[in-house]
Order: structure tokens, then C-alpha cells, then sequence
């Protein structure tokens, strides 16, 4: 009985130590976090009790901003201007389901902290303050790539690839991030159901299609293909494939055809215009996976995307590695002319259109601008730096070239003006080989103008019918950007914001 007794004892002894041990980590070691912790109802009061950091855009349009609060008990309200144009770059900095986007990443900044003291005053007494950010979305830009998605699904991207500065990235479905930062839980609660709420389509609005939803990017990746060709594997760069319209695919009874059974074929310069898929899937078997993966990585496939939105918010754009394509001969044709395993956002895709654009190297990609504390004096400024050296540069003309020729006789032919010398790339990917109701997702990429380039676009619609391509129904859409970009980067106002886009 007495040994029970001790046995209970020292159980409870043990109890209490491991109370005590828990009592000091909270005390001692986690008290820090715990206080500075968002989740930390007096730390998320006193914010909200303070004015954060103003974001810009390009030009000084205002996108986020704090105004006296006259309906909470909060001194002050999180306001967004623009609604939904600019919500899933921005983000929203909500009491309840806490900060996304730019309002996340630049958090520090935003927040009211001490400033850098300016007189010996201010070294006794700091001043506190915010910080405002400017970022690189130019307005137009914006605004019209919203015009040409409404309506449906899709994304555009548009950034400078000498920079890596992003001047617009819109998608559809979106939301207005205002309802999400309501001094009434209940409206929050109704604004988020919302913003994750599946569309028709299967998208939810939350989740931004440029960078967070990845499609088969269909013969845009023939970019890439070519590249590697190029690179890795040059005595490929002047064989003649057979003109064909139907191959038969190896170790398998399957077949690989070209879209409306046209027949082509010819050296990858004389393949890429028409875009053929039967000379290209041929290519790919040609090069073998483990340079098809070798190329697709060094443009940025299967890596994480450094730009400055939260880490863990961008999806990675996949091509599958030479160990999942062991014994799949099939697959490694379609992965060549991007479709099967492989999937790219239109974040990624826009890359590779700068990277060809930028004579091989793909900069970094950043929304970052400028920080300014609330003088106006300067904290910071981006920088700008190189990602990935993806091709050489003489790669990189080839390839260009090739591309000019898509917009001048190719799948893109007719769609630009001729003297803004466009670089492009179209792309129609079957969604499902098996699925009954196939559909496509139609793509375009391009740069311009080629000789000098200051702007990299990518357009992407998804989930459209089997009858269309990109051409047809991403080449609308492209059209308005290029003659909008054009304009921008010119020092004049954008062009196209009318449906027609003439």
C-alpha cells in the first residue's frame, strides 16, 4: 500500500514539474512572441487603434489605406479603394482571418514602428509611424486587363523583363477585399465564405488564378522545348522532322495527331509558327527527359517563385523529373509540346517570355517599388536582380526570332501591328484525354518589341471550348495588352480598354 502511495506521490510531483517547466517557457522563453502575436487580442486592439502604411500604386493611386473610423469602437478603419481590381496582388490585413498578400509580406513596414531618429529629440523619444509602399502595377494596365476578363475566367500577367517589376496581374474570379476588414464579425464572416466560395467553374475567388492556379501551358511550352535544343541537344536544331499530321507514339498502340489534322513538319525553326505538334512531340523524344526536365527547370519549373508575396502563397509549376517518366515514352512527347504532367501559371509562363526577352536571364519578379516613412523620405528601393539564367543569349535571339515569326505567319499571324515587332506564342491544351466534355485552356505568351523589349505578357483562359484556340480566344485578349502595354511603355496612356479593343 505504501509503495502505491509513493509511486502516486512522486506521479504527482512530476505533474506539477511539468506545470512549473510549461509556467516558465510561457514566461520566459515564448513570451515575446506571444505578446508581439496577431493572434493576440490586446496586440490586434492596439492595431487597430493605429493608422497602417498607405499602398500605391505605379502613379500614386491610392490601393489600401487607414481613415478615421466613425461606425467601431476602433479609432481606425483598413479601407481599399479600388475594391477588387488590385485584391489578390494587395490583399487584406483582417481582426479575424489575418493578413494576405502584399498587406502580409510588407507587414513590418506597415505597421506603426519606430522611425530612424533625425534630431536628438528623436533619439530620447522615437518617433512611431508607418511606412507607405509603392509598388510597380501601373493603373491602365490594370484596369484593362480587368476590362478584357470580364466576365469569365482567366488571368493576365504583364512585367518588364530588364526589372522583373510586375506592372499588371489580374485575375478572375476575385473579390473586394473591404468585406473582409468590417468592423462587424459577422460581415467578415459572410465576405470570406465568399471570397472561397467555388465559382462555376471550380475556382474560388481567394485564390488568384495568375500565381495560384497551374494549367497545362499547351504549345506555349514549345518555348521552352526549343530552348533546350538550342542548349543541350544542338545537332537536333537542323534535322528535318517528316511532314505528318498523325504519329504513332512509342511502346504503346496510342497516336499523337495535330490539332484539325493539319500535316507539317520541318527543322524546330520551320515547326514553331504552325506550331506542330507531331514534329515537336517527335523532338521531345529526340532530347529524352532528362534534358526536356533540365530546360524547364532552368526557366523556373518545380521551383518556388521568389516574388514578394507571402512564402507558400505562389503554386510551383510542374514538369515531371526524368524518375517519373522512366518506361512512360508517351508522356515524355506530350510533356515536349506541354501538356500530360505539366502544368505552369501564368506567373511562370510570363517568365518565360521575359527570360527569352531578356537575352536568357529571367529576373526576379517583385510588385516592391519603394517604401517611403510618412515624410516621404526614402526607406527602400528595389533592386532589381537576376533568378535564373534559363538560355544563353544567343539561344535566346534564336528563339526570339522563331517567336517573331509566329506574329508575323504563324498561329499568331494578323493579330499585332507589324511595327511593334511582337514576339509570341500561342497554346490550346486539352484539359483531359478521357473526359467527355473536353474542353481547352487556352494560352498566349509574347514580348515586345522583340529588338528591345519592355514588356513580357502572359494571357491564359481556361475551360474553354474544344472548338477554339489560343489563338482565337487568348489572341483577343493579348491583342488589347500588347497595344495597351505598348502605350504604357511608350510615356502615353494605355490603348484598348473597350471590349472591342480596335
Amino acid at each position: 500500500m505504501q509503495k502505491r502511495i509513493r509511486i502516486l506521490a512522486l506521479f504527482m510531483v512530476g505533474l506539477f514539474g511539468i506545470v512549473l517547466l510549461q509556467a516558465l517557457n510561457i514566461q520566459f522563453f515564448k513570451s515575446s512572441a506571444l505578446s508581439n502575436s496577431s493572434g493576440n487580442p490586446r496586440i490586434a486592439n492596439a492595431l487597430r487603434n493605429q493608422p497602417r502604411g498607405e499602398i500605391l500604386a505605379a502613379d500614386g493611386t491610392i490601393l489600401a489605406q487607414s481613415i478615421p473610423s466613425t461606425s467601431s469602437i476602433f479609432k481606425y478603419q483598413r479601407v481599399y479603394p479600388q475594391q477588387s481590381l488590385y485584391s489578390q496582388e494587395v490583399g487584406f490585413n483582417s481582426p479575424v482571418y489575418g493578413a494576405y498578400g502584399l498587406e502580409a509580406s510588407y507587414n513590418s513596414y506597415l505597421t506603426v514602428h519606430s522611425q530612424p531618429a533625425q534630431s536628438l529629440a528623436q533619439l530620447f523619444s522615437p518617433v512611431k509611424e508607418p511606412d507607405s509602399l509603392t509598388l510597380t502595377l501601373v493603373p491602365s494596365l490594370q484596369k484593362l486587363a480587368q476590362s478584357q476578363l470580364a466576365g469569365r475566367d482567366g488571368a493576365v500577367v504583364v512585367i518588364n523583363p530588364s526589372t522583373g517589376g510586375i506592372l499588371a496581374m489580374y485575375s478572375n474570379p476575385t473579390y473586394d477585399p473591404n468585406g473582409l476588414v468590417s468592423a462587424s464579425v459577422t460581415s467578415e464572416e459572410a465576405a470570406w465564405k465568399a471570397a472561397i466560395t467555388k465559382d462555376a467553374n471550380g475556382y474560388p475567388p481567394l485564390t488568384a488564378m495568375a500565381y495560384q492556379q497551374a494549367f497545362p501551358p499547351g504549345s506555349t511550352f514549345k518555348v521552352v522545348t526549343s530552348a533546350g535544343v538550342y542548349d543541350l541537344k544542338p545537332s537536333l536544331a537542323n534535322k528535318s522532322y517528316a511532314q505528318a499530321s498523325t504519329i504513332s507514339l512509342p511502346d504503346t498502340n496510342k497516336t499523337l495527331s495535330n490539332f484539325g489534322g493539319a500535316t507539317c513538319g520541318g527543322t524546330i525553326a520551320q515547326m514553331l509558327p504552325p506550331s506542330c505538334d507531331t514534329g515537336f512531340a517527335e523532338v521531345g523524344l529526340d532530347m529524352g527527359s532528362t534534358l526536356l526536365y533540365q530546360q524547364a527547370t532552368a526557366f523556373g519549373y518545380d521551383n518556388y517563385i521568389p516574388v514578394d508575396l507571402p512564402y507558400g502563397s505562389v503554386a510551383v509549376s510542374n514538369f515531371p523529373t526524368p524518375a517519373q517518366q522512366v518506361g512512360r515514352l508517351p508522356f515524355v512527347a506530350y510533356s515536349a509540346i506541354g501538356q500530360g504532367d505539366v502544368r505552369a501559371t501564368a506567373l511562370q509562363n510570363a517568365l518565360v517570355a521575359a527570360g527569352i526577352a531578356n537575352k536568357g536571364v529571367v529576373m526576379t519578379p517583385h510588385f516592391m517599388r519603394a517604401i517611403r516613412n510618412a515624410a516621404g523620405g526614402l526607406i527602400k528601393t528595389y533592386v532589381p536582380k537576376a533568378w535564373k539564367t534559363a538560355t544563353t543569349s544567343k539561344t535566346a535571339a534564336s528563339v526570339s526570332q522563331m517567336m517573331q515569326n509566329v506574329a508575323l505567319y504563324g498561329t499568331a499571324a494578323g493579330l499585332f501591328p507589324q511595327n511593334y515587332d511582337v514576339a509570341a506564342k500561342t497554346g490550346t491544351a486539352q484539359t483531359s484525354a478521357t473526359n467527355v466534355n473536353l474542353q481547352t485552356d487556352d494560352w498566349m505568351i509574347t514580348f515586345a518589341p522583340a529588338n528591345a523589349p519592355r514588356f513580357a505578357i502572359a494571357v491564359i483562359l481556361p475551360n474553354q471550348a474544344l472548338s477554339g484556340t489560343g489563338a482565337e480566344i487568348a489572341g483577343p485578349v493579348m491583342r488589347c495588352m500588347v497595344l495597351g502595354a505598348w502605350a504604357v511603355t511608350s510615356g502615353q496612356p494605355a490603348q484598348g480598354t473597350s471590349s472591342t479593343c480596335p
